[in-house]
């Protein structure tokens, strides 16, 4: 019996120890720090006998380790509430700085560092103020009235200009043509002469002569005129039948209409070919002539084609695909076949173009097969031909 009892016990030591070891873990999880001992008793029971024999363990469990308490040193004395209240009784709020030593202490001043970057941020910031200050009373404009600023412009402001520029605008040549007056020697400024284009002068300050005349002080005001070009006229000044010739009424009567006013210099903005009619402007500025004719405007220009033959819809598509010109390959912005009138006979085409390349509706036309009978320019950008100027 006492055998049988002993393999029992030692058949059930694995269960024993299992139990003891969740019984521990136990005990550590809700942290049971009170036990100190604990008693265990094990019963076995025989199937072929009555007799039991148990096996008791006692288990004790060590005392938890106390945390240790910082030792104050003899360099930080505690701090009391009576350390932190000043002379009037004034209670100051102490600062919680980690020292050289990796512990934790209170003292009544702010640390250094931070003292030194507040420093360094508030003359930062004061710097920037001060900056955005100036930049912002420099970027002021006074706000005065039309009349003023004119006033302004036409007395006080500087208005020195390229010397073939003033040239140009007084009506003297064109741009290149003044250049080379220059490049010949052939103008004084202030009694010197002037062999640079580039030169600043003012018309109104500076004395300048052109061939021994005089240039006049005043320049002539800017004229922007509207032209019906007819068809046998060049766009080429000089000519015998040049677009010019139909503006001489209107500078011969140019005195009586605007006394005192230097005669201006007019030519036109871009070139129609003989064969094509229709509108074309004449000015005497050249800032606008040139944002007007250069591509980069991207203006519309409007023509209407009058073409031999039958339009079909081939043809239509034909010009919309576009053809190649000096390299290029330019596509129209829109075709459209206008219906017939009970004047004209001949089909008519609406062609939009804005790259203005020579004879780009010309070119447009004949390469869909077409023969165009007459071209007519109606707009260019927003200003339309009028429908009553001769």
């Amino acid at each position: 019996m006492g055998s049988s009892a002993v393999a029992a016990a030692a058949a059930a030591a694995p269960s024993v120890l299992s139990s003891l070891h969740r019984l521990s873990s136990s005990l550590h999880s809700f942290r049971l720090r009170s036990l100190s001992r604990v008693s265990c008793s094990l019963s076995s029971r025989s199937s072929s006998s009555s007799s039991s024999s148990s096996l008791q363990f006692n288990i004790s469990f060590a005392p938890p380790n106390p945390k240790p308490k910082p030792k104050p040193t003899e360099s930080d004395p505690p701090i009391s509430l009576a350390d932190l209240s000043g002379p009037n009784g004034q209670l100051f709020i102490p600062w919680i700085v980690r020292g050289d030593d990796g512990n934790l202490k209170l003292q009544m001043h702010p640390p250094a560092p931070l003292l030194h970057a507040m420093a360094h941020a508030e003359t930062k910031n004061n710097k920037k103020k001060t900056k955005k200050k100036k930049e912002s009373v420099e970027k002021r404009e006074p706000k005065f009235s039309k009349a003023s600023r004119r006033f302004y412009n036409e007395n006080f402001r500087d208005s020195e200009q390229r010397l073939s520029k003033v040239l140009a605008a007084s009506g003297v040549a064109s741009r290149r043509s003044s250049e080379e007056l220059i490049f010949e020697g052939r103008v004084t400024v202030n009694g010197s002469v002037c062999n640079i284009p580039q030169t600043r002068v003012d018309p109104l300050r500076d004395i300048i002569y052109v061939n021994g005349n005089r240039l006049p002080k005043k320049l002539p005001p800017k004229v922007y005129l509207a032209l019906n070009k007819p068809k046998g006229y060049i766009c080429s000044s000089g000519e015998k039948k040049s677009v010019m010739c139909l503006v001489d009424d209107y500078l011969r009567s140019w005195d009586k209409r605007y006394p005192g006013q230097p005669k201006p210099r007019l030519f036109t903005v871009g070139r129609l070919d003989v064969a094509t009619t229709g509108l074309i402007i004449v000015t005497n500025d050249g800032d606008f002539a040139q944002k007007l004719s250069h591509p980069s405007s991207n203006l519309s220009k409007e023509y209407i084609a009058t073409v031999k033959g039958v339009v079909n819809k081939k043809h239509l598509i034909a010009i919309s695909e576009g053809t190649v010109i000096e390299g290029v390959h330019c596509v129209p912005d829109s075709v459209e076949l206008l219906p017939p009138q009970p004047d004209m006979s001949r089909p008519r085409l609406r062609i939009v173009v804005h790259e203005g390349r020579n004879h780009e509706v010309r070119e447009l036309v004949k390469n869909a097969g077409l023969e165009i009978h007459s071209l007519k320019r109606v707009r260019i950008g927003g200003f339309r031909l009028p429908t009553d100027l001769g």
